[in-house]
């Protein structure tokens, strides 16, 4: 792994230069890790859904290639990588989101401004999902870094006390934490 980080930071500022090639080789290098989170996305999915987590990766690349420029990144190898799983979580979520509309929805003619005026139920989704984060980090940063690694990434306690370089008591601590307070605010947003 420690000859990969090197080529993941090279991949990556060609990824965010616009770079289509560079998706292929991000894929490939960490194509492990994404199963990985493709299979921990797809468990909150339907039973007899259409898709498997390859399918999901391969879906991500196909949208990893549409990416015309990203921001800046760190020289930083391991933020990187990190950078670039985390992009590939939000993709995927973002794909399955996109999937389970229904067709009729995906191919339906609507006119600019009913566009503007209304987001679609998986954009508004996303939008609703990133406020709550937002509120999240506001509290502290972390608990945000870890519910993304947990629910999204689908990291263990362990990895990701790995990453945040901390203890998985800390960790456990953090989760317990935004659980309850996730709970709270999904609760008065539905009510």
């Amino acid at each position: 792994m420690e000859q990969a980080q090197p080529l993941a930071a090279h991949l990556m500022g060609q990824l965010r230069s616009g770079d289509q090639a560079a998706a292929g080789g991000l894929v490939k290098l960490f194509y492990p890790e994404l199963r990985r989170i493709a299979a921990s996305q797809m468990t909150g999915e339907r039973a007899n859904h259409t898709w498997q987590p390859t399918v999901l990766v391969n879906e991500l690349y196909l949208e990893l290639r549409r990416i015309k420029s990203l921001p800046p990144g760190s020289a930083n190898e391991e933020e990187e990588r990190t950078a670039f799983l985390r992009l590939s979580s939000f993709l995927m979520r973002r794909l399955l989101i996109h999937h389970a509309r229904p067709l009729a929805k995906k191919t339906s003619m609507v006119s600019v401004t009913e566009l503007e005026e209304q987001p679609s139920n998986g954009e508004q989704g996303l939008a609703e999902i990133e406020q709550i984060l937002k509120r999240l980090a506001a509290i502290d940063p972390v608990l945000r870094t870890v519910v993304e690694m947990k629910a999204f990434e689908g990291l263990t306690r362990e990895e990701i006390a790995e990453q945040l370089h901390c203890s998985v008591r800390t960790v456990a601590t953090h989760w317990r934490f935004a659980q309850e307070w996730l709970r709270d605010v999904i609760a008065d947003w539905n009510a």
